[in-house]
């Protein structure tokens, strides 16, 4: 008989405060200029991390989740013989590891999707990006 997976409770009002100060932090803005900009949003299901790429493909481009962080990396050999890499990790206030995560990207904007309401494997692992 296999063991029951524990369900992780989710504290919704951490979340709230975290996304609020999250957005109001000046390092944020200052890493959108030098690294790459990102945005997050909210929806009843759902937390979506957008990452605007526009300068990579989607082979260049890595989501990897450890514990409470989604790091985003992309890199790609520039004209001038130079490897250009660009990265932004996000630390959640909960375990993303448990949720589950899925990635689409399209027209240069990574959408990172992490499910409320759906658990994930609980082990750091890479998102495929179709």
């Amino acid at each position: 008989m296999k063991p029951k997976k524990e369900v992780q409770h989710i504290d919704f009002d951490l979340v709230e405060r975290w996304l609020e100060n999250y957005c109001l932090d000046p390092l944020t803005s200052q890493d959108d200029l030098t690294q790459f900009r990102i945005d997050l949003y909210e929806t009843e299901n759902e937390w979506i991390v957008e990452a605007l790429l526009n300068e990579f493909n989607s082979s260049e481009i890595k989501v990897f989740v450890e514990d409470r962080k989604l790091i985003i990396s992309a890199g790609k050999q520039s004209d001038s013989s130079k490897f250009q890499k660009r990265i932004r990790s996000i630390n959640f206030p909960f375990q993303v590891i448990n949720q589950d995560v899925n990635a689409n990207f399209t027209n240069g904007i990574l959408e990172v999707f992490i499910s409320k309401t759906v658990k994930g494997l609980g082990k750091n692992r890479y998102i495929t990006l179709p």
